[in-house]
């Protein structure tokens, strides 16, 4: 990884000297398994006589030839980037070179289907790795045409951004010669090839243009593509989509592509959208995936305006890129699809991340400094997707969707084909809204941190509202108190319900606003600050209302009220202002009459931190074994074949702890316990033979004969997972060494290893691998690119120790050494969660 950062000021100067024109790019992939022919001429004009560099990481740089002068290949190239002195007014540029397929899903990645043996090829841009496959200038400004010329298996699908022209077939091999894209960013071009299995469609733009639609899948997955939803869940994007923004979707066709081994959800390439194939459901899932999968389909295509045909200048801005696409198909979600309830899964998931991000002591404004291409990588977090779309949402509330949408889509119009900074698009909303949007934009884009928001109430001895008001704080180290637009709901029960009797929205600023509206009311059992989510910031309930919202949280008739007390009650548990046995209590009093699978699933995760970090280490063993038997209650009482069974299952196996636990995950796998309506597919026994696993009741042997009859790469990810959660010191050692000392495993692997290795419930099983890590951090990031090293650090971290050892270790890390700023952050945040579960297991004792 060292070596191939760039900086800002590196991309201003470059961009100062140099424009470019077009890149034509040869792509052999018949060469071999291990790096493929890469030939790209590409034309620029710059700064007569000034030099610059171009990027390209390649196992071998054959040949550079500038403006017919071929240069001393070994000269000029470092492996990392060309250098070019002598620059002409006009300058055309080629270069020769074997290029590397990669496991790591960076650059051009490669996999071998295990069922059938068949290869397949995709490529992944974002941040900074188009220069793995070509050379290139790697900045998002520096946009232009793209013309891919394809050599593969003559038998093969073969797609770009453009459409898929016919193949001029010798023999075995065929060559695809695309047309140039328009003027786009390189970090949004791709290339995806292999025996994909293909379905193709078509629908009407809003200017009349047929575009062709197509989604792939590799062949052994084919049976469980249901390319007809997606299909569907497409033509409802685009009709909304065009139709709020004002724009016809500017590209000739849309292809998604499910691949193996994806790192992310998906990627925006331009009318060549990548989808993590664990999107194509070959077993149950939730319906919180279930829909999460439509959110995924509409964010990327919003991208399609919002990041491809407009873009940013420079990194610092991708919060405005991510945080417009995940709050346009949310929006969509909720008003275009059957998925009407997604503003709740919005406040359930994305917020939940936003708060949990903000309160690190990495946070960052929504507007972050990006110094360079290592600070870009790290802030894929939770500020610049989830706090941004939240801040999206609230900025939407204050000034209309109407007007919003008129400023969007004049801002599209204006820029089409451009780079852009965030001022562009706030003159366009100020225009559209006649608000001044500066104020706005320094308080919450340009300053850290979450406030708290609480009221104060006051009535007489019979209940009558003699004062009302709400309080905000902000934590010291980021004092900024923000005007926040938001609802107050009061409930009360009505028929065996929490019901909502009355709302009032309001603007909120300062220390203290006084709520005269409400005076002379009754007050009402629930009083809810920020109902309907409107405001991004945290919320206590007053001490009434937290009675009532906690004794009757299963009885609040609307789901997104609920969300906001369930959202309430984990940010107080996390705070270490209620004890996390309390939070426990309430979810397993509760859970059972939630209705949103993306709020059970979220509570059941919260559930099992809580139990295995944040409760005091002398009640953690037996609380876990309640959490447990009273999980096992709830899935045998809960609906024949629902989603809550389904979820309940996978919790309780996911926590299993007794000999009683094993002998029931063991019933479920042979069959001899059976749920009505619950179906063991082959998903669902990886998570029951992984519960058997953690209490020590199946080993090797059964992962193994598991495997044998799965030996899929999803079988494979499992497995390496179960070997990771055998909870003996020497597994886990074993587990650790098999991704950090050797380098041969996937990216999946190392993630899905990472996963066992955590997944402990007596953390002595990883008291070696506290040095173990600590001793190996450094030699991680210095042998590793971006994406695998992070999942080494992040996964390989035994957080689950949740112990005063284990903080001092890593402060003592810190103290001791000078990491880069990428990687600080990393180790900072390590720290941050296990100082915090200390505070949490403090209040619990």
């Amino acid at each position: 990884m060292p070596g191939e950062n760039l900086t800002r000021v590196e991309a201003q100067e470059r961009a100062a000297l140099v424009q470019v024109e077009s890149y034509a790019i040869a792509l052999d992939l018949t060469t071999g398994d291990e790096v493929f022919r890469s030939t790209t001429t590409v034309r620029f004009t710059a700064t007569e006589g000034a030099s610059t560099f171009i990027d390209h990481i390649s196992r071998t740089v054959h040949s550079v030839t500038l403006n017919g002068v071929e240069l001393d290949a070994s000269a000029v190239n470092d492996g990392v980037r060309i250098q070019l002195d002598g620059l002409a007014a006009e300058n055309e540029l080629t270069v020769v070179s074997d290029a590397m397929y990669v496991n790591t899903g960076e650059g051009l990645h490669r996999f071998v289907d295990p069922v059938d043996g068949e290869v397949y090829l995709y490529s992944q841009f974002e941040v900074p790795d188009s220069r793995r496959v070509f050379a290139v200038f790697e900045q998002p400004d520096l946009k232009a045409t793209f013309a891919f010329t394809v050599t593969a298996p003559a038998a093969w699908q073969v797609v770009s951004n453009q459409p898929t022209p016919e193949p001029s077939i010798d023999g075995d091999t065929g060559v695809w010669a695309f047309e140039p894209t328009p003027r786009i960013s390189s970090y949004i071009t791709a290339l995806v090839a292999g025996p994909y299995t293909v379905t193709r469609s078509e629908l009407t733009s809003r200017d009349g243009r047929t575009i062709p639609l197509g989604i792939f899948c590799r062949a052994s997955l084919a049976e469980h593509m249901d390319a007809d939803y997606i299909f569907e869940t497409t033509r409802k994007g685009f009709a909304f989509f065009e139709a709020q923004f004002g724009v016809a979707y500017p590209f000739a066709k849309y292809d998604q592509l499910f691949v193996p081994e994806f790192n992310a959800g998906a990627m925006e390439n331009a009318g060549c959208v990548t989808f993590t194939e664990s999107y194509v459901f070959r077993a149950q899932v939730t319906d919180a995936i279930r829909e999460r999968r439509v959110v995924t389909v509409l964010h990327e295509l919003a991208h399609m305006w919002f990041g491809d045909l407009v873009t940013m200048k420079w990194w610092n801005d991708l919060w405005l890129n991510e945080s417009f696409a995940e709050w346009a198909s949310t929006l969509a979600t909720a008003e275009a699809t059957e998925w009407t309830g997604a503003w709740t899964t919005f406040q359930a998931m994305e917020k939940t991340w936003a708060y949990r991000q903000d309160q690190l002591p990495s946070t960052h404004p929504i507007v972050a400094e990006i110094r360079d291409l290592d600070d870009v990588q790290v802030n894929f977090d939770g500020i610049t997707y989830a706090k941004g779309g939240s801040v999206l949402k609230q900025l939407v509330a204050w000034v209309g969707l109407p007007a919003f949408m008129q400023g969007v889509g004049a801002y599209f119009r204006k820029h089409a084909w451009g780079n852009t900074e965030l001022k562009d698009l706030l003159t366009e909303l100020e225009a559209a809204s006649g608000r001044d949007l500066g104020e706005w934009s320094e308080l919450w884009l340009e300053t850290a941190g979450v406030n708290t928001l609480r009221p104060t109430i006051e009535t007489t001895p019979d209940g009558i509202i003699t004062a009302f008001a709400i309080e905000q704080t902000a934590p010291a180290d980021h004092p900024t108190l923000r005007p926040h637009r938001l609802a107050i709901g009061f409930y009360d029960e009505k028929g065996g319900a929490l019901r909502r009797t009355e709302r009032l929205e309001i603007d909120v600023a300062g220390p203290r606003t006084e709520v005269p509206q409400l005076v002379g009311h009754v007050r009402p059992a629930l009083v809810l600050i920020n109902d309907d989510d409107l405001a991004y910031a945290k919320i206590r309930l007053d001490e009434r209302s937290m009675a009532a919202a906690l004794s009757g949280l299963r009885t609040i008739e609307d789901p997104l009220a609920r969300a906001l007390v369930w959202g309430a009650a984990w940010d107080a548990t996390r705070d270490a202002e209620t004890p996390a046995s309390d939070y426990i209590d309430l979810v397993l009093d509760n859970i059972d009459e939630e209705t949103e699978s993306t709020t059970i699933r979220l509570a059941l995760a919260q559930l099992a931190q809580a139990a295995r970090t944040y409760v005091h280490p002398s009640r953690r063993a037996e609380t876990i074994e309640k959490v447990g038997d009273r999980l096992w209650k709830l899935a045998s009482k809960a609906d024949d074949g629902s989603d809550a069974q389904f979820q309940f299952v996978g919790a309780f196996a996911a926590l299993a702890s007794s000999t009683k636990h094993a002998e029931i995950l063991r019933g479920l796998l042979d069959g001899t316990r059976t749920l009505d309506g619950l179906t063991v597919d082959s998903d669902l026994r990886w998570q029951l033979l992984d519960g058997l696993v953690l209490t020590g009741a199946a080993g090797e042997a059964e992962i193994a004969a598991e495997l044998a009859g799965d030996d899929t790469a999803t079988g494979r990810q499992f497995a390496a997972r179960a070997r990771a959660t055998i909870p003996t010191p020497q597994a886990k050692e074993a587990a650790f060494a098999s991704v950090a000392d050797e380098s041969g495993a996937s990216n999946m692997i190392v993630r899905y290893t990472g996963l066992g290795l955590q997944h402990v419930n007596d953390p002595a099983a990883l008291a070696e691998i506290v040095t173990r890590y600590h001793d190996a951090i450094q030699q991680i990031w210095d042998s590793r690119t971006y994406q695998v090293a992070d999942a080494l650090l992040v996964g390989l971290y035994p957080a689950v120790i949740a112990s005063e050892e284990l903080a001092s270790a890593t402060r003592d890390w810190l103290a001791a050494n000078e990491p880069v700023p990428a990687l600080r952050r990393i180790m900072v945040e390590h720290l941050a969660g296990v100082e915090r579960a200390l505070a949490a297991q403090r209040r619990d004792a």
